[in-house]
């Protein structure tokens, strides 16, 4: 079975390099970038299985680049990584076409665990956050 190819979108060039490492055990990290312009532009060109995509994002914010996203018909599976928990931002999240919703602090454990939920076609929220 082929590994999982997933793309990492975050402003932050510690946080992804810490996700590459993390989750390129696991799967297929085919890239990164650093803003929601450039998630949208690598999905279309890579074609993905999971983006992981942050809100908090220059030049187009993760909930603009999974929203142009959807209305493109890509079949890229977005999952939020974020540190906002507020519901309101959940309920963004899914809104904008993402398949799941995972904080940052949550990383370690939920991360591996979403990216084979949604490729299975299943939503996945961090448990934490009681949804």
């Amino acid at each position: 079975m082929a590994l999982v190819r997933v793309l990492l979108a975050d402003d932050h060039v510690r946080l992804l390099a810490d996700v590459r490492t993390r989750l390129g055990k696991l799967f297929e990290i085919i890239g990164t970038v650093e803003n929601g312009k450039e998630a949208v532009d690598a999905v279309l060109r890579l074609d993905p299985d999971v983006l992981i995509l942050d809100i908090s994002m220059p030049v187009m914010n993760g909930f603009e680049a999974a929203a142009l996203l959807r209305d493109l018909k890509c079949k890229t599976k977005i999952i939020i990584l974020t540190t906002y928990e507020d519901d309101e931002y959940i309920d963004a999240a899914f809104s904008a076409g993402a398949c799941a919703y995972v904080t940052k602090r949550r990383l370690v454990t939920d991360l591996a665990t979403a990216i084979r939920e949604v490729v299975h076609g299943h939503r996945f929220v961090s448990p934490s956050l009681g949804r």
